[in-house]
This record gives structure tokens, C-alpha cells and sequence, in this order.
């Protein structure tokens, strides 16, 4: 009797130990976090637990209604359960389509998933979402837009329904939208044409609402395709160890004995990363013109907007990249001119650009100046037509003095002649902005007439 009574003693000690060692932690995780749902709106959730998951709940709340979204049942292996299972990933969509009495407004999206063990713990994330359901709608202009490649143009639109983001998309590439000045119900989109496009893109309005559900529209456009140069950029050891060393001289950046694979390292992933950088700088911008008529132009111009580089070694082809601005070449220690008004948003060393400083125009327009040998000016200061930013070097990526000057929209580099074009400006730009200006012809001009500012004679290097 007595050994009786051990063994079922046992048997409940064994039991409870058994249920003890199955239980496992399930975590259930939202990534991305969903916030807004519309028609349908995809979610992902990861779910981990060491015993696996034999069940799946996926539901919407609204009011005191539930919805159900998604449900996974997979055999149960209470007793005999698994080990090291890894984690699986569920998506699932949420929305009017899945759950079609939902409203707009708050609700709340449930996962729960129960582990595959004796103990079967389950795990939960919730997230509060808002329901948007009303479209988005947009209605371009009807202006007639000629677009340089590699230049930019600048549409109207008009965004109604239930929008939250609006502008112009070119391919790839996306370009905000402002209020249009003396008429809020309009917005207006400076945009691009970039120069890696091909010829066939069709530049196209439009709105989008927080559920990301997204109205375009076509305005009438013309391309004007451009070619750019391809050049030979030769490159001697000398040359390279100089460049090289004058970026990363303690051998940081791009370490190891090889010059060579440092300098394609620099001018390759480097060069990417402070385009990029130059890029996020669109965020900095006023809301308001603060440029006054055309850009300055200084120096003579030695490599241009999107020239095609292939650098040579030892005669053989060893990178290629594309020069997006133009070098204007100089003397060394001569006054760098701020091409217009603004507000300085960068005044830093910058990689391949050296010394550079960044200036705001307004409305995402930027322009950009680099391997100077000196910064006068910091961040937050307003600066005019004219005034020196500094004086010109051969910093960064330069193996001589020059200044590297371009212009970015939104964060895409553009081609600054168009802005070196004081009747280009009022023609494109001004004439939609302000209504008081009258447009010029139709047609695009190419700059001619450039504002430049005298220059020191250059010494020879």
C-alpha cells in the first residue's frame, strides 16, 4: 500500500515537474508597427517560442465588436513536445476588405498565439490603429511643362478626399509638395528630372492618405533628353596616395596597405554615403523663397553636371563615377560666393567634398559647396548674394583648387545652369508662384546670360 502511494506521489510530482519544465514564454512582436488601416492593410508579426505555436489568433476591435483577420492551427504536441523550434513569421491584412463593418475611427488590432507545449502560455501584442477609409483624390494643372534632363520643373496640384502626403513622383524618386502661395487649397511640387532616368518616365502627380492608399494624376510634359560627357579621369600612384591620405590619413575609413582598394573604397562607398548625407539635408528647409533672382556664377568651369568618369590606373580601367555638379576652378585662398540668399544648413568637413558648406534657398532648394580651405560661416547663418562663405582649397576629393558648386531639389542633385538663368527662373519657376510675374515664352531657354562674379586670376598648379 505504502509503495502504492509512492508511486502515485511520484506520478504528481513527475506530472507537475513535467508541466513545470514545458512551460515556455511566447512572444509575439508587431514589425512594423501598424497605425493606420485602410482597405487593406498588410501586418507582420513574429512570433518565438522554444516549443513552437499550435495556435494563431489574429482579430480587430472596434467599439465592442470583434473581427477575426487570420487564424493558424497546426497539430498539438502537449506531452511530447518539440525543442529549439525557431521562430515563424505571420502576415496577414487587415482592413475594410477582411472585416467589412468596420468604420472610420479607433480600433485595435489583437495577436495572440499559444505555445505548442503542456502549459500552453500564450502571447499577445496589441497595437492601436486609426481607420481611414475615405480615398485620396488629386488633380494636376494644366500647364504646359518642358522638362531638361537633369533639370527640373516646378507643378500644380490640387489634393481633396482624405490625403495626408502629396507631390510629384518621377520613377523612383519622390518630391514634396508645399501650400501654393495666395491659394491654400493648392499646393505646388518643384521636381526633378534626374539625369539616370531613361527618356520614357512619366512624371506624375499625386496624394496619398495614412493608410497609404494613393490617387495619382498626368499633367502634359516634353523631355528635352540630354547627353552627358564620358572622360577619361587618369590617375597616377601619386595622385592617389595624395587623395587618399588627404581623406583618410590615419587609415580609418578605408584601412589596409592596398591604394588602390582604399581610393575605390572612398570614391565608391564613401562618395555614396555623403550624396546621401547631402540628400537628408532636404529636411532642413524654409517653407518660403529666400533666394532673389538668378544664381551667381563664378570661376571657369572645368567638369560639369553629370559627367561620366572613368578613372584609369596604370592604363587600365579601375571605377566609374558620375560628377554630379560643376568645378569652377580658381585660386587658392579666394573668397567663395554664395550664389544667393539663404540660410547655411551644413559647414563641415563632408568625405570626398572636403571642407563644405550646404545653403537652404527655400522650399527644398539647396546648393552646395565644397573642398574649400577654409569655412567663415555656421550653421544657422543667414547669408546674401555675394558674400563669402569662405575661400577655395583642394580639400576632400581634389587634386587641385577648384570649388565643387551643385544644387539638389529635395535632396536630388540637379543641374544649377537652369538657375544661373534669370529668365528661366521667371519663366518656370516665379510666373506659377507669384502671380504678379508674367511667364515668358512656352518653350525652355537655355542659359545664356550667365551672372558671374570676377574672379583673381588663376595660378597655374
Amino acid at each position: 500500500m505504502k509503495a502504492l502511494i509512492g508511486l502515485i506521489v511520484l506520478a504528481v510530482l513527475g506530472a507537475t515537474a513535467l508541466f513545470f519544465v514545458s512551460a515556455s514564454t511566447t512572444v509575439v512582436t508587431m514589425n512594423p508597427v501598424v497605425k493606420v488601416v485602410g482597405q487593406t492593410t498588410p501586418v507582420t508579426v513574429q512570433i518565438a517560442n522554444p516549443h513552437g505555436v499550435r495556435h494563431i489568433s489574429a482579430y480587430i476591435e472596434q467599439g465592442n465588436a470583434r473581427y477575426p483577420l487570420s487564424e493558424v492551427q497546426t497539430p498539438a504536441h502537449r506531452i511530447f513536445f518539440r525543442r529549439n523550434q525557431p521562430a515563424q513569421t505571420l502576415t496577414f491584412n487587415a482592413g475594410k476588405v477582411k472585416a467589412p463593418a468596420l468604420k472610420e475611427g479607433d480600433a485595435r488590432i489583437v495577436v495572440e498565439a499559444t505555445a505548442d507545449d503542456l502549459r500552453g502560455n500564450t502571447g499577445t501584442v496589441t497595437a492601436s490603429v486609426k481607420v481611414v477609409l475615405a480615398p485620396p483624390r488629386v488633380v494636376p494643372d494644366d500647364a504646359q511643362h518642358y522638362i531638361n534632363q537633369g533639370g527640373m520643373e516646378l507643378a500644380v496640384l490640387t489634393p481633396s478626399g482624405s490625403w495626408s502626403e502629396a507631390g510629384v513622383k518621377v520613377g523612383k524618386y519622390t518630391f514634396r509638395s508645399f501650400p501654393l502661395p495666395g491659394h491654400p487649397e493648392q499646393r505646388f511640387a518643384m521636381f526633378a528630372y534626374p539625369w539616370d532616368l531613361p527618356e520614357n518616365v512619366v512624371p506624375m502627380v499625386f496624394a496619398r492618405n495614412l493608410a497609404g492608399t494613393e490617387a495619382t494624376g498626368q499633367f502634359w510634359f516634353k523631355l528635352f533628353p540630354k547627353k552627358f560627357r564620358t572622360r577619361d579621369f587618369p590617375i597616377d600612384e601619386a595622385l592617389m596616395s595624395k587623395l587618399v591620405n588627404q581623406i583618410d590619413p590615419a587609415g580609418t575609413l578605408a584601412p589596409g596597405p592596398d591604394v588602390v582598394a582604399r581610393f575605390l573604397k572612398i570614391n565608391g562607398e564613401m562618395r555614396r554615403q555623403n550624396n546621401q548625407q547631402l540628400s537628408e539635408l532636404r529636411f532642413k528647409t524654409e517653407e518660403k523663397i529666400l533666394w532673389n533672382g538668378p544664381f551667381l556664377h563664378w570661376g571657369k568651369e572645368e567638369s560639369m553636371f553629370a559627367d561620366v568618369r572613368n578613372y584609369t590606373f596604370k592604363g587600365k580601367q579601375i571605377d566609374q563615377q558620375v560628377h554630379l555638379g560643376f568645378d569652377l576652378s580658381d585660386t587658392m585662398n579666394a573668397p567663395v560666393h554664395v550664389a544667393n540668399d539663404g540660410k547655411v544648413v551644413w559647414a563641415a568637413e563632408l568625405g570626398i567634398y572636403g571642407n563644405c558648406v550646404v545653403v537652404d534657398h527655400g522650399y527644398a532648394l539647396q546648393s552646395i559647396y565644397g573642398h574649400l580651405n577654409r569655412i567663415d560661416v555656421k550653421v544657422g547663418d543667414a547669408v546674401t548674394k555675394n558674400q563669402s562663405l569662405g575661400v577655395a582649397g583642394a580639400t576632400g576629393m581634389a587634386g587641385g583648387v577648384h570649388v565643387h558648386f551643385s544644387m539638389q531639389i529635395d535632396g536630388v542633385q540637379i543641374n544649377p545652369r537652369e538657375w544661373w538663368d534669370e529668365h528661366w527662373i521667371k519663366d518656370r519657376i516665379m510666373s506659377k508662384l507669384d502671380p504678379s510675374a508674367k511667364p515668358g515664352p512656352s518653350a525652355p531657354v537655355e542659359s545664356h546670360s550667365v551672372p558671374k562674379v570676377k574672379s583673381r586670376p588663376r595660378k597655374r598648379r
